[in-house]
């Protein structure tokens, strides 16, 4: 890199803190943060040794000395923050969901490209060594013609009825919950590993609980899909934030007639090949991976685990590498980010109607993203 960029935090919440640590670990300052009101960010601040708190996000997005925002927001806030940002010539990171809806997102997109700004979304699971040893496999055909893709992304951080959080408010967080907050993570990893694009589906929605701490609950708990893909697979998904021993199961499995691959993100240095008459578990390390964009991000020696935050690094890495102008491969960008948009849509369309849904019919722009997959 010929220089460190400086990045701007928006939001004190735990992804606050994840985005800081990769920002610093890659070499970049984190020079300013802005939260919710100006005591929760110097609050905030401290803890992370931030030298700078702006009392709002348009004050850090004004000033002269950020070139990367990353916004860590409530989601309603995430399509007019990207707005001011790309008018503003920042380089964006912005949470997913990127907007709350098709038709907001589409709106940032248009002004994100016009102003040819840097944009990634942090589906940091796609950078998992073990993730791209299993794309890389799979797009190589060693399942075979795929005819099952299931799996599910469970946690329990809601099963308690009495826990709450901005993401349960469906002003602040939107219409959907668990399958825009987390589904959307499965269904991109899915098409990421796999090739291929869910084009129609079938879902369920419900909650657990109807009141959380004396207040009507507007968000699904669980998000149930069954799904048909481009090539002609099935699949099916399970979402739920109320799973009690679930901190974070992010399982796929994509079943082939050749061989079947599974993934867990709980267990993230590994994976399971099936066959009919033996099954084979593939560790991380660079005596065992033979995609090299996978040894790229093999980063310690076999045998030495590494986890998410090391996964998240490695998105920041290689979108600030795209932002300085060395674009690398498989970053999460804008056109990801409509595609993740139009899922949420088709995924409520269908709970709401009882019927399947051709994700088609939610129309994306032909993004031109500065980082393409």
């Amino acid at each position: 890199m010929s220089r460190g960029l400086r990045a701007g935090i928006l939001g004190g919440g735990f992804m606050a803190q994840v985005h800081t640590r990769a920002i610093r670990d890659n070499g970049h300052d984190v020079v300013a943060l802005a939260s919710s009101s100006l005591e929760s960010g110097t609050r905030t601040a401290d803890e992370l040794n931030i030298a700078t708190v702006f009392s709002n996000w348009q004050e850090l997005i004004a000033s002269p000395d950020i070139d990367v925002v990353h916004i860590c927001t409530p989601n309603a806030l995430h399509a007019e923050i990207a707005i001011e940002a790309a008018r503003a010539n920042k380089h964006i990171v912005c949470e997913k969901p990127i907007a709350v809806s098709y038709s907001q997102a589409a709106e940032m997109a248009f002004e994100v490209e016009k102003s040819e700004v840097g944009f990634a979304v942090p589906f940091a699971y796609r950078f998992y060594p073990i993730v791209r040893e299993l794309r890389s496999r799979v797009q190589e055909g060693q399942a075979g013609p795929l005819h099952l893709i299931h799996g599910n992304y469970l946690q329990d951080w809601l099963a308690d009825p009495e826990a709450t959080n901005w993401r349960v408010d469906s002003v602040s967080g939107g219409r959907s919950r668990a399958f825009a907050d987390i589904g959307t993570h499965w269904c991109d990893l899915m098409e990421f590993v796999s090739g291929d694009r869910i084009t129609r589906l079938i879902a369920n929605t419900s909650k657990a609980y109807e009141a959380r701490g004396g207040r009507e609950v507007g968000t699904e708990d669980i998000a149930t899909i069954m799904f048909e893909t481009q090539r002609g697979a099935a699949g099916t998904l399970t979402v739920s934030q109320v799973s009690l021993g679930r901190k974070n199961q992010l399982l796929i499995e994509l079943s082939g007639s050749q061989a079947s691959f599974t993934f867990n993100q709980e267990r993230p240095d590994s994976m399971l090949i099936g066959g009919m008459t033996s099954s084979q578990i593939v560790t991380s390390g660079q005596e065992t991976l033979s995609s090299g964009d996978a040894r790229r991000l093999s980063q310690v020696p076999s045998g030495h685990p590494q986890g998410y935050q090391d996964a998240f690094n490695s998105f920041v890495a290689d979108a600030y590498s795209g932002f300085l102008g060395d674009v690398r491969p498989g970053v999460p960008g804008l056109a990801d980010g409509l595609r993740s948009a139009a899922l949420v849509d088709a995924v409520l369309e269908s709970a709401e109607s009882g019927t399947w849904v051709d994700v088609a019919a939610h129309k994306q722009q032909n993004s031109t993203s500065l980082l393409p997959n």
